[in-house]
């Protein structure tokens, strides 16, 4: 496993995208001609963790899996989003089955299985009046949950964000998600530390709305972020040296083209003089579509 030695602490910083293709990434960060069946361990040169988003939609094959699994080096995570059935349709209750059959599934990936991601959208008070409401049907959720994995819980309602829900949380031994999107704040804003566990998630997710409107094909940088990605930088430098072990994801709605804003935060890194980041895990090296 890849570290960072900062001092006397040891711990890493996994950088990847969501998802692993998107509409324009041929040309831009894969080469044209590369066969899809490819595009993984081509991406695995370049970046040491993926995150997973189709799971959200339907719990994959196994020989999917599989072939994630194997085509993918040593020391390679995955983090998957669980299905939506669980937490947009059934809001946690009765969805035991569903559950099961899901880290079934997510337990063919062996080693390489990273975190797991429950993704909660914005709830109206439809839904739940506050956030005990929502905490009463979570609760009971958690405890369910087998030990042995690594599960975050990713907050959608701004208010509901507080040291109770991160007390919680720290409870339970679950990551609380960190965002960088259009209406939640940024860590820097909330007055609880949001570290629940050793180790935490980040998602880059930006305002989907927004940038759609200048663009669905996702091949360039069309937004600045440099402002944004320092902050994140000096952030995660700090979890580092406070020995999280800290998983980073950028969606192509942060920027334009998630590869190359981990290529901006890898360069910030680097000019704040920072300790080098772990090269990826890949069976091949292969020149970066990036050079420095």
């Amino acid at each position: 496993m890849p570290l960072a030695i900062l001092g006397n602490v040891a711990a890493s910083l996994y950088l990847g995208t969501s998802s692993f293709t998107a509409s324009g990434w041929s040309g831009s960060f894969y080469p044209k001609r590369l066969r899809s069946q490819d595009q993984l361990t081509y991406y695995a040169q370049h970046f040491s963790t993926v995150e997973i988003d189709s799971t959200f939609y339907a719990c994959p094959a196994a020989q999917t899996v599989r072939q994630w699994a194997e085509r993918t080096p040593d020391g390679f995570f995955f983090a998957l989003k669980a299905p939506q059935v669980i937490t947009h349709e059934k809001i946690l209750l009765g969805c035991e089955r569903e559950l099961t059959e899901f880290l079934e599934i997510a337990d063919l990936l062996g080693s390489k299985l990273g975190p797991i991601l429950f993704q909660f959208p914005f709830f109206a008070k439809s839904i739940f009046e506050d956030r005990h409401a929502f905490f009463d049907r979570l609760v009971p959720f958690l405890k369910t949950l087998p030990h042995g994995y690594r599960f975050a819980v990713e907050i959608r309602n701004r208010t509901w964000l507080d040291a109770e829900l991160a007390n919680l949380l720290r409870e339970h031994r679950i990551a609380l998600v960190l965002l960088d999107q259009s209406r939640m704040p940024d860590p820097a804003e909330l007055k609880f530390d949001p570290i629940t566990v050793d180790w935490t998630y980040v998602r880059w997710l930006g305002d989907r709305q927004a940038i759609e409107a200048q663009t669905t094909t996702w091949n360039k940088t069309i937004l600045d972020r440099t402002s944004e990605l320092t902050r994140w930088v000096d952030f995660c430098y700090r979890l580092l040296k406070r020995g999280v072990w800290t998983y980073a994801y950028a969606n192509n709605h942060y920027a334009g083209h998630a590869p190359a804003t981990l290529h901006e935060f890898q360069n910030i890194w680097r000019s704040r003089g920072f300790p080098p980041l772990p090269a990826p895990p890949s069976r091949t090296v292969q020149a970066s579509l990036f050079p420095s």
